[in-house]
């Protein structure tokens, strides 16, 4: 469902959304694209400093456990 809101932008931003909005693509729908885009960059930068924090908090015990397993391989 769409619902119609207000928002202020600055001139330029709104002459460049005009510039690159089209026949086919409107300046509304060009806006609403660039907020997903937006929100799913947040969301998968999110995604990754939770997944980095899982491998931080990880990190030593892992470490360790390369080099046990570095321990058993023979010398060439």
């Amino acid at each position: 469902m769409r619902v119609k809101t207000s928002v202020t932008i600055d001139e330029r931003v709104l002459k460049a959304i005009d510039k690159a909005t089209t026949r086919h693509r409107s300046r509304s729908r060009l806006i609403e694209d660039a907020a997903r885009e937006f929100l799913a960059r947040r969301a998968r930068a999110a995604r990754e400093a939770r997944d980095l924090e899982i491998l931080n908090e990880s990190a030593e015990a892992l470490n360790r456990e390369m080099e046990d397993v570095l321990a058993y391989q023979a010398d060439v």
